[in-house]
């Protein structure tokens, strides 16, 4: 790993509720026996479950973020969306913005442009999604399109430093797959390197998202240039998700 801690997402998705906040206490208890481990655990529940988070963990190192946000940074006639000065009155400090499920619903890059820069001038700080569909892949189109991504999303984006990048192929999510590791550690140092050089990010964070459970956790920590990862179905599992903490520290 590159920079100082290793990131655990846990994207609970369209999932859970206030039953869920049983669970947390397992993940409390962990965490509080665990502290001098070199870790960070972010939680982004749905949005109706941001506020009890943000309680249940207010005395701990955890931090909570949202799934996405409108791109306006304040208050506006947008029926049922949130915007990112919402979330940040509330405690949240992160937010993820460009994942594929949202690009699918209709994020364009322009959208997670404006988003990127109303959740930052709220002083939130962005997990930025991106990655190729299986389509791209086997037309060997991976580099290009993540830099078509960045050189979108990244426009006149000045706190860069305040941006987590989650590499997340869009045909391994939620389907048990995840790239050769050969072909993963060409893409994170190209990843890495973009970011380093065109865009002058000292040291980039990068994880790894895309089907994460406790038993490919082995092969994708091999990965060194890897700052953690992004996880969905495994993460609304107390004790999947602490088993995935633990084996990447093996």
């Amino acid at each position: 790993m590159t920079n100082k801690y290793i990131y655990f997402v846990a994207n609970w998705k369209m999932y859970g509720d206030l039953k869920s906040l049983k669970s947390l206490k397992k993940v409390i208890r962990f965490n509080n026996i665990n502290k001098l481990k070199k870790y960070r655990i972010i939680y982004c529940p749905p949005f109706t479950l941001l506020n009890s988070f943000v309680k249940n963990f207010k005395k701990t190192k955890i931090s909570i973020g949202a799934q996405n946000c409108h791109y306006e940074e304040a208050y506006g006639p947008y029926t049922g969306s949130i915007s990112s000065k919402m979330i940040k009155n509330i405690g949240c400090k992160y937010v993820i913005i460009g994942h594929s499920e949202n690009r699918y619903e209709g994020d364009t890059d322009i959208i997670i442009n404006k988003k990127i820069k109303s959740s930052l001038k709220n002083k939130i700080n962005i997990i930025f999604c991106f990655g190729e569909t299986l389509k791209e892949r086997k037309k060997k189109l991976t580099k290009k399109i993540i830099k078509k991504q960045f050189s979108m999303a990244l426009k006149k984006i000045k706190k860069k430093q305040n941006i987590i990048f989650a590499y997340e192929p869009v045909w391994a999510i939620g389907t048990g797959l995840i790239p050769k590791l050969n072909e993963l550690k060409s893409n994170i140092y190209y990843i890495k390197k973009l970011l380093k050089n065109s865009y002058k990010i000292k040291s980039p964070k990068v994880l790894y998202g895309g089907s994460v459970n406790s038993k490919n956790i082995f092969d994708l920590k091999k990965i060194n240039q890897l700052d953690g990862f992004l996880i969905g179905g495994s993460s609304q599992n107390a004790n999947k998700f602490i088993d995935i903490i633990k084996k990447t520290f093996i």
